[in-house]
């Protein structure tokens, strides 16, 4: 069942009432669930109905046509056809009995068939109407031709820095300079489908830099948008666009919600046809798509690298199955904490791990990237003594990391099947090179990111340099060394760093506690 999604799921996803779910299987839109026991945590019910997940899909796709004028009805034959047409040759439709829906056993391909069947058509660079994608960020990260002239009036794709294509930027700067209202219009309906993620912080982040006008402007077409959806229900909404020649048409704005943000789609008023709309029930092939042709964009970023020490030792004493094991349990151990801080995969030549942090306007990406780092390296301590125990060695596993901060066009790159997230430039070079240099589980970074801590973030960590004296190694917090110096009793073994021989970096030793640690910054430490 673990595949499968729940009546109740269906109903808190969809927003609608269990009446017309019952209805939609009794029309055999949607099949048959399958009925079993709940799931832990779920109580008050003995048994529960459970459905493919491509239900979600059906139900979106009645929404739609809903909104075209189609008679529930019409709707249900629409489905009946589609099932028929995407049957295998030879076989036969079974019909529905007086209950509504066909045996449980067929219920997955019978709902897959009607909903996401087939090749896909069309693609989002076939769509000729207005379509772009809206990050968390309130950020354009794709986005069409049609959309650039007839929404924004501008070339949106030419910005590069990801901070200008704010889309309610977009729309004030273009209406700025208009005569028509449209783009009032527009920025509310952008407040209406976006307001879940509008907070009163991120609502004073919008209005920075802008007039006083400007922005009691934007706080009263914020105040009139329409309520939220009182569920993750799908908007269909009108609205009124005016063209440069000054006609004015409407458009039936849809919306599709991901975890990577929002997808609007502009529609004509006089409707939409049959293969537009199985595009837009492809769900998964959707933002495969978007993600795939996403605009690279000059973004701040921290970029995080580990690489496991010893690696090629490790290998070498373990069979090989016992050696992607233990990457493998690695690998699981510490995805979640990256996942945590917001870390976003991107590929490793090796087997070690690379992630990207991106500046975003809730909480700090570099703080977010040492305090990963932090907790990774006690997840790891941890992990080590399990496979010590399991393997009665003396091997510690150490990843030692490095981290870097800087701005780096940052997009992706995609294979066949694969969509993977890269920036390309020094930031991540350095922070490469800073991975190799540490040793024993070390976290190294650059002055320039913690220059860009402000003071209350750098008095939550311990950070500095050891030097050498008499009684053996002093650890001088608040500082830094040119790798030049820290290498230059081997300068052989670190030939690589040559090219940034002057770049001034300290080291990451551990999270302070407010409370307990009283030690002065500046001061030294014995070790």
């Amino acid at each position: 069942m673990s595949n499968l999604i729940t009546s109740k799921e269906i109903i808190e996803k969809t927003g609608i009432s269990r009446a017309t779910l019952n209805n939609y299987i009794k029309l055999g839109i949607l099949p048959k669930p399958i009925v079993g026991r709940p799931l832990s945590g779920q109580q008050g019910v003995k048994q529960i109905g459970y459905f493919p997940p491509e239900s979600l899909e059906c139900i979106f796709k009645v929404k739609l046509l809903k909104t075209q004028g189609h008679s529930i009805a019409d709707i249900a034959a629409i489905f009946r056809k589609d099932e028929e047409e995407t049957a295998p040759s030879g076989s036969q439709v079974q019909p529905q009995d007086e209950r509504g829906g066909q045996d449980s056993r067929q219920s997955r391909g019978k709902v897959s068939s009607a909903c996401s069947s087939g090749n896909l058509s069309v693609t989002i660079c076939d769509i000729d109407s207005p379509a772009y994608l809206v990050n968390h960020n309130f950020e354009i990260e794709w986005i069409n031709k049609p959309a650039e002239d007839l929404i924004f009036k501008q070339r949106v794709r030419s910005l590069v820095d990801i901070e200008s294509r704010n889309v309610f930027r977009l729309l004030l700067n273009q209406g700025l300079g208009s005569t028509g209202q449209s783009w009032q219009e527009l920025i509310t309906l952008n407040f209406t489908i976006l307001q879940k993620a509008i907070d009163k912080d991120r609502l004073g982040n919008l209005f920075k830099g802008m007039t006083r006008s400007e922005s009691e402007l934007m706080q009263g077409l914020f105040e009139s948008r329409k309520p939220a959806a009182s569920r993750d229900a799908f908007y269909h909404l009108p609205v009124s666009v005016v063209a440069d020649d000054r006609s004015r048409k409407t458009y039936w704005v849809h919306t599709m919600t991901f975890r990577e943000g929002i997808f609007f789609v502009f529609l004509p008023d006089e409707g939409i046809n049959s293969e537009f709309l199985d595009m837009l029930t492809h769900r998964e092939k959707v933002i495969n798509a978007l993600l795939r042709n996403r605009m690279p964009s000059l973004v701040s970023l921290g970029v995080l690298v580990a690489d496991l020490q010893d690696s090629v030792k490790i290998s070498a004493e373990l069979l090989p199955g016992q050696y992607f094991e233990l990457i493998n349990g690695l690998w699981e151990v510490v995805g979640p904490t990256f996942e945590r801080y917001g870390g976003i995969y991107g590929k490793h030549a090796g087997d070690g791990m690379l992630y990207y942090f991106i500046h975003k306007n809730d909480g700090n990406y570099l703080m977010n990237a040492l305090d990963c780092a932090l907790e990774i390296r006690e997840v790891v301590s941890e992990f080590s003594s399990r496979w010590r125990a399991k393997k009665s060695w003396n091997n510690e596993l150490f990843l030692n990391t490095g981290i870097n901060e800087g701005q780096e066009f940052f997009g992706t790159i995609h294979s066949a099947r694969n969509v993977e997230f890269t920036a390309l430039g020094d930031t991540i070079n350095i922070a490469g090179r800073l991975s190799e240099f540490a040793r024993n589980g070390e976290i190294w970074t650059t002055k320039n990111l913690i220059s860009k801590l402000s003071q209350e973030e750098r008095e939550t960590i311990c950070f500095g340099i050891y030097q050498k004296n008499r009684s053996g190694r002093m650890f001088i917090r608040d500082s830094f060394s040119r790798i030049s110096d820290l290498v230059a009793e081997d300068p052989q073994h670190y030939r690589h760093f040559e090219s940034f021989p002057g770049l001034p970096i300290t080291l990451i030793e551990k999270k302070v506690n407010l409370l307990t640690d009283h030690q002065e910054p500046g001061s030294g430490l014995s070790a």
